[in-house]
């Protein structure tokens, strides 16, 4: 059990490292959360400071998912819980090492708990469990971002295509590699980034969401740093 709750607590704490937030402030000498949607995401940083600091923030972001899902929930200090029928041990455990990191990307802990969405986080949690199910994802996230230049609906799309993906490959391809917790994981989070994106949906339905129309900073955001 003390396995357990040492993977959790350090889950949490490496999700809490607000990329996006000291991206912009150690680089661009900006606060993102003062700018364009206010939220200390990727996405954000993309809209504000441009796509040099929007792919170094997503990097961080994904890489907190990878490392909690896939290095910290390695250790073993004593015996993990046992005696799950339906579900594999690991890959529970890793599961809920990847929620802990989303939870500390959302609520991060170093920056006064005002986080992001937890969108490329859960990417690098997915990638560490099932890469090739994520580059399914990844390719549908593309293919609706370059046609629609609508984040939030890329993001949308993409959770929903996981779980999706998940099912056909393990029931109708019927691939061992895939755990039914990945399929249940897979639908609450797509379950979670809709709600998570309600105001965008909202936006979208109205007209009035807000499309990437180039990959350079925002105006007035100019000249404030470099990566």
């Amino acid at each position: 059990m003390l396995s357990l709750v040492v993977i959790l607590l350090l889950s949490y704490l490496a999700g809490s490292i607000p990329g996006s937030v000291w991206v912009g402030k150690w680089l661009y000498k900006t606060d993102v959360r003062d700018h364009g949607s206010g939220n200390a995401g990727a996405t954000n940083v993309f809209r504000v400071l441009g796509w040099k600091a929007g792919l170094l923030a997503t990097v961080v972001d994904v890489g907190k998912g990878l490392f909690a899902a896939g290095i910290i929930a390695t250790i073993r200090l004593d015996d993990l819980p046992s005696g799950m029928e339906f579900w594999h041990v690991e890959t529970f455990v890793r599961l809920l090492a990847g929620i802990a990191a989303i939870v500390g990307h959302m609520f991060p802990i170093w920056a006064r708990f005002k986080g992001g969405k937890g969108v490329n986080t859960a990417a690098g949690v997915l990638f560490a469990l099932t890469p090739i199910t994520m580059w399914i994802v990844i390719g549908v996230f593309v293919v609706v971002l370059l046609s629609s230049r609508y984040v939030s609906l890329a993001s949308i799309s993409a959770a929903i295509t996981f779980p999706t993906t998940v099912a056909i490959r393990k029931y109708i391809f019927h691939s061992d590699a895939l755990d039914t917790s990945l399929l249940v994981f897979g639908i609450i989070f797509a379950a979670g980034i809709i709600f998570a994106h309600r105001s965008n949906i909202r936006r979208l339905l109205n007209g009035t969401e807000s499309r990437i129309r180039q990959f350079r900073p925002a105006r007035g955001m100019r000249g404030r740093g470099e990566l």
